[in-house]
C-alpha cells in the first residue's frame, strides 16, 4: 500500500515541478515534472497489475 503513496507522492511532485517551470519559463524543470509524472505513472500500473493478480 505505501507503494501506491510514493507513486502518488512522486506524481504531485512532478506537477509541481511542471508548475513552476512553466511559470518561471524553465523548460528543463518542467521536462523533469514531466518525466516524474510519468515514472509515477508506470509504477502506478505495475502496482494496478500487481493487483490484479492478487
Amino acid at each position: 500500500m505505501s507503494d501506491k503513496f510514493e507513486n502518488k507522492a512522486e506524481e504531485l511532485g512532478g506537477k509541481a515541478k511542471e508548475a513552476t517551470g512553466k511559470v518561471t519559463d524553465n523548460e528543463r524543470l518542467e521536462a523533469e515534472g514531466k518525466m516524474d509524472q510519468s515514472k509515477a505513472n508506470l509504477k502506478q500500473a505495475g502496482e494496478n497489475v500487481k493487483d490484479a493478480f492478487k
